[in-house]
C-alpha cells in the first residue's frame, strides 16, 4: 500500500514557486517594449519589443522577494489587517451572532429562505464585480459567509464561494467594469463599455452557472457533511461558533439590528464612494475604522474590549499578511529579471490561426497565462491589449472580441496561487490552497468551456 501523499501547505508552494521562476531567470532572456503616453496612460508599443541585458534572481533576490513583496503590498496587507480589527469589533457586539440565528431560524422555518439564501448573494457579489470591479473589497466578507454557512448546515467552502467567487465571476464576465472592460476598450480604440448587451447575456449565463453549481454542492453537504473537503476544520469552527440549538433564542435586540444597519451602511457608503469617487483600498480601509468605532460605541463596548478585539482581528490575520506578500514576489521576481515582457513577445506568434474562431480562443488563453503573472485588471490592460488589439485586426478578430478574450483571462483568478486576493482569501479560511483548487476544477472547467464558446459567437456574428 503507498502512504498517502501530503500536499504541503501554501506557504511552502509559494515559496517553491518563487525559488522556480528565480530559476528560469538564468535561462530565460531579459527584453522590453518600449512605452508611450496616450491619453495620460502609458502604453507599449507593439513593434517595439527588443532584447535586453537579463538581470538573472540569484539566492539573495529570492530572500528578498517575500519582503519586498511585504512593501509593495503593504496597502492590501494593510486594508486585511484593519478590515479584520474591525470586523472583530463588529463580532464583539454579538450583532453578527444574532443575524446568523435568526437566519438560520429561518432558513429552518422556510423553504423559500432555503432556496433563495445562495441565489441571492451570490448575484449580488456578483453584480458588484461586474459594476464597479469589486475585487479586494469582498474579502471582509468571508468573516460572515463561513459561520452563517456553518450554521445553515454547508461548509467553509460555501461561506469562501458565495462572497469570493461571486464577486470573481463577475469581474470576468464584466459589463460595466471601468478597471477592466473601460480601460481595455479605450486601449483597444473602441467605445467604451459598447457591446453591453452581449456582456450581460454572458453576465447572467456565467452567475447562473456558479448559483447553480454552488446549490448542488451545498446540498450535497447539507446531506452528507463527512464529503466536505473542510469536514475536520469545520467541525473545530463549530465549537467556537454559536450553538446549534436555537431553541432559545427570542430574537435580535434593537442595538443588534442598529449595528448591524450601521454596516449595512458603509458598505452601501464603500459603494458610492467606488463609484462616484474611485475610492480605493486607503479609503475603505478608513471607512471600516471609522465603522469599528462606531459599532463599538453603539454597541456598548469598552475601551479596553475594544482594542482587545480590534487587536486579536488584526493578529488573527498575520498568516494571511505573509502569504499575500509571498504571492506578490512572483511578481516581483519576474519583473526585476526583466522577463515578463519576453514571455509576452514569445506568446503573442500563438495567437495566429487560419480560423478567427481558434485565434480569439488561443487570446483567451494566452490572457489566462499572463494572469498567473499579473492579477490587475487595469494592469493587464495595459500591458496587453496595446499589442492584442492590432494583432486582432490581422488574424480577422474584431478588437471588441480581443476585449472580451483578455475579460475572460480574469476566470483564472478564484484558482491561481500567485494572487494575493485568492491566497489571502483562503489564509483567512484556514483552507489549503491544494484542497480548494480541487474543489475549483469543475467550476473551472465549467468557466473555461462558457468561455470558448461565447468566443466563438462572438466571432461567429462579427460581434
Amino acid at each position: 500500500m503507498f502512504k498517502k501523499i501530503r500536499m504541503p501547505n501554501t506557504f511552502v508552494l509559494l515559496f517553491a514557486l518563487l525559488a522556480i521562476l528565480a530559476i528560469a531567470t538564468w535561462f530565460v532572456p531579459g527584453g522590453k517594449y518600449e512605452t508611450h503616453i496616450v491619453n495620460g496612460k502609458s502604453l507599449i508599443d507593439p513593434a517595439s519589443f527588443h532584447y535586453v541585458a537579463s538581470n538573472p534572481q540569484g539566492p539573495v533576490a529570492l530572500m528578498m522577494a517575500p519582503i519586498k513583496g511585504f512593501v509593495e503590498a503593504a496597502l492590501i496587507i494593510g486594508f486585511v489587517l484593519i478590515v479584520g480589527g474591525a470586523f472583530a469589533v463588529l463580532q464583539k457586539t454579538e450583532a453578527i451572532d444574532s443575524m446568523i440565528k435568526s437566519v438560520a431560524q429561518a432558513h429552518t422555518r422556510s423553504a423559500f429562505v432555503r432556496v433563495m439564501i445562495i441565489p441571492v448573494f451570490v448575484t449580488l457579489f456578483s453584480l458588484g464585480g461586474a459594476s464597479f470591479g469589486m475585487a479586494e473589497e469582498a474579502i471582509p466578507f468571508v468573516m460572515i459567509f463561513i459561520p452563517l454557512a456553518l450554521a445553515l448546515g454547508y461548509d467553509s467552502i460555501v461561506g469562501v464561494a458565495i462572497p469570493f467567487v461571486g464577486s470573481q465571476v463577475g469581474f470576468a464576465a464584466a459589463f460595466l467594469n471601468p478597471f477592466n472592460v473601460g480601460i481595455a476598450q479605450g486601449i483597444a480604440g473602441v467605445p467604451v463599455f459598447s457591446g453591453i448587451g452581449f456582456r450581460l447575456v454572458i453576465w447572467v449565463i456565467a452567475t447562473a452557472c456558479t448559483i447553480t453549481f454552488l446549490m448542488w454542492y451545498a446540498a450535497r453537504i447539507k446531506k452528507n457533511p463527512q464529503l466536505s473537503p473542510t469536514y475536520s476544520i469545520d467541525q473545530e469552527r463549530r465549537q467556537h461558533q454559536v450553538s446549534d440549538d436555537l431553541s432559545t433564542f427570542v430574537g435580535m435586540t434593537k442595538t443588534h439590528k442598529f449595528v448591524l444597519w450601521m454596516f449595512v451602511a458603509t458598505l452601501g457608503v464603500m459603494v458610492f464612494g467606488v463609484v462616484k469617487y474611485e475610492w480605493f483600498i486607503n479609503e475603505i480601509a478608513a471607512l471600516f475604522l471609522v465603522m469599528a468605532i462606531a459599532v463599538g460605541i453603539v454597541g456598548r463596548l469598552s475601551t479596553d474590549e475594544f482594542v482587545d478585539a480590534f487587536i486579536q482581528g488584526a493578529k488573527d490575520l498575520i498568516t494571511t499578511a505573509l502569504v499575500i506578500a509571498l504571492a506578490r514576489g512572483t511578481m516581483i521576481l519576474a519583473r526585476d529579471a526583466h522577463i515578463i515582457d519576453t514571455m509576452l513577445f514569445h506568446l503573442m506568434p500563438l495567437v495566429q490561426s487560419a480560423n478567427p474562431i481558434f485565434a480569439a480562443h488561443k487570446m483567451f488563453v494566452i490572457q489566462s497565462v499572463i494572469n498567473f503573472f499579473i492579477h490587475s485588471g487595469s494592469g493587464q490592460a495595459a500591458l496587453t491589449m496595446p499589442i492584442m488589439a492590432p494583432l486582432s485586426d490581422l488574424v480577422g478578430v474584431s478588437r471588441q472580441t480581443a476585449v472580451l478574450a483578455f475579460q475572460f483571462g480574469e476566470f483564472t483568478t478564484p484558482m491561481i496561487p500567485t494572487s494575493g486576493i485568492t491566497v489571502g482569501v483562503l489564509a483567512l479560511a484556514r483552507i489549503p490552497w491544494v484542497t480548494w483548487a480541487k474543489w475549483m476544477i469543475p467550476l473551472q472547467l465549467i468557466y473555461f468551456v462558457l468561455a470558448l464558446v461565447m468566443l466563438a459567437i462572438a466571432c461567429q456574428f462579427s460581434w
